[in-house]
C-alpha cells in the first residue's frame, strides 16, 4: 500500500517495474485491483460479496488504474522541480535541457523518427511535462540553508499568541472550494485596524486545490498588511494551521509560489523594525467568529461560474452582496 500513497518525491525502481509490468499484464494489474479490494474491505469492515467499485467509493478509494496514472504523472512532474544543473537534464528533450550539456542519447539529438520508437521515462517527461501549470524554484534566496524565513526571524513568528495591540493590523483570510466543479475555487483576505476595515480583497482563482486557495488567501493577507503604516504587529485569523507553515516554507512544494511572496515580504518588513512580528491565530470556520466569519461569508457569496483564465476582484471597504 505505500507504493499507493500520495507520492511527490517519485518511485523506487522496483515499483517502476512493477507500475510498467501493471500496464501489459494483467495478471499484475489483478493482483493490484485484489489487494485495494482487501484494503477497501479493511477499512469500510463490508461483506466479502460487495462489489468492488462500490467498497472503493465508501472507502474514498479511487480504481487502481487511476491511482497508477496519478503516481507516473507526479513522477513526470518531479522533473520540474529539479535544478538546473542535474544530470536527468541531459537526457532530456531541447526544452529541459536547461544548463546541462546535452548527453550522446539525449532525446534532443534524436530524430523524430528515432523518438517514435523509444518508449522510456524520458520520453513521457518530454510529452507530459507542458502539461504542468505550476512553476517552481529549487534554489530560491528564501529557501537557502539560514536565510529561511523561520531561521532568521524565528521569534518574531508567533503561533496561537493572541495579544492586544493598538498598533496591531488584523486579517483575516479564507479560501474555498466548492463541492460542484462548475464554480472556481474563491480567495478573501480583509484588512483592520482597531474597528476600521482597511482592505476586503477577493480572488476567483479557477480549478486549484483547498491548499492553493488557503496559501494565496494568506499571501494576500500578508502582502496588504504589510504596506500599512504605523504596523508593528500583524494577526492572523484563518482555519488552517496547516496552510500557515506551508506559507512561511520557501521550499519546493505544490504552491511555492504563494510561500515565496510571504517570505519575502515578511523579511522585508521585519528588516526595518526589530520589534515588528506576526501571529498566526486559528479559528474554525464553524464558529462564524466576528471578521473570520465575514470572510468566510465573502468566499461563499463570490462562487462563480468557471471560466478560463484567473479573475482578480479588488474591493476596498466595499459591500460584496452586490456581486
Amino acid at each position: 500500500m505505500r507504493m499507493l500513497g500520495n507520492s511527490t518525491r517519485g518511485l523506487l525502481p522496483k515499483q517502476w517495474h512493477l507500475l510498467y509490468r501493471s500496464a501489459r499484464n494483467k495478471g499484475t494489474m489483478n493482483q493490484l485491483k485484489w489487494m485495494q479490494r482487501k484494503a477497501a474491505l479493511w477499512i469500510t469492515g463490508a461483506f466479502c460479496t460487495s462489489p468492488t467499485g462500490g467498497l472503493e467509493a465508501l472507502a474514498g478509494l479511487i480504481p487502481i488504474h487511476l491511482m497508477l496514472k496519478k503516481l507516473a504523472t507526479r513522477t513526470v512532474y518531479c522533473v520540474a522541480t529539479l535544478s538546473d544543473t542535474h544530470p536527468l537534464h541531459s537526457m532530456m528533450g531541447e526544452g529541459l535541457l536547461k544548463r546541462a550539456e546535452p548527453h550522446t542519447h539525449s532525446a534532443a539529438l534524436m530524430t523524430p523518427a528515432m523518438r517514435g520508437k523509444v518508449k522510456s521515462t524520458v520520453m513521457e517527461v518530454d510529452k507530459h511535462i507542458h502539461t504542468l501549470t505550476e512553476s517552481f524554484e529549487p534554489f530560491a534566496p528564501e529557501a537557502h540553508p539560514g536565510d529561511q524565513l523561520l531561521d532568521r526571524y524565528a521569534d518574531r513568528l508567533h503561533f496561537d499568541e493572541p495579544r492586544a495591540d493598538p498598533l496591531t493590523v488584523l486579517a483575516a483570510t479564507d479560501g474555498s472550494v466548492p463541492q460542484s466543479n462548475q464554480y472556481q475555487a474563491t480567495s478573501v483576505a480583509i484588512i483592520y485596524k482597531g474597528h476600521h476595515k482597511l482592505e476586503r480583497t477577493c480572488y476567483v482563482s479557477g480549478r486549484v486545490t483547498a491548499l492553493d486557495a488557503e496559501l494565496n488567501a494568506i499571501a494576500c493577507a500578508v502582502r496588504l498588511a504589510v504596506k500599512q503604516a504605523n504596523c508593528q504587529h500583524i494577526m492572523v485569523f484563518i482555519d488552517s494551521m496547516g496552510s500557515v507553515h506551508k506559507a512561511v516554507d520557501p521550499s519546493v512544494h505544490s504552491g511555492q509560489a504563494f510561500s515565496l511572496s510571504v517570505c519575502h515580504a515578511l523579511q522585508e518588513w521585519f528588516k526595518a523594525d526589530n520589534l515588528r512580528c506576526i501571529t498566526f491565530v486559528y479559528i474554525p470556520s464553524t464558529l462564524r467568529w466576528d471578521i473570520h466569519g465575514e470572510a468566510h461569508k465573502c468566499t461563499v457569496l463570490l462562487s462563480r461560474a468557471l471560466s478560463p483564465g484567473l479573475m482578480e476582484f479588488h474591493f476596498p471597504g466595499s459591500n460584496l452582496q452586490g456581486l
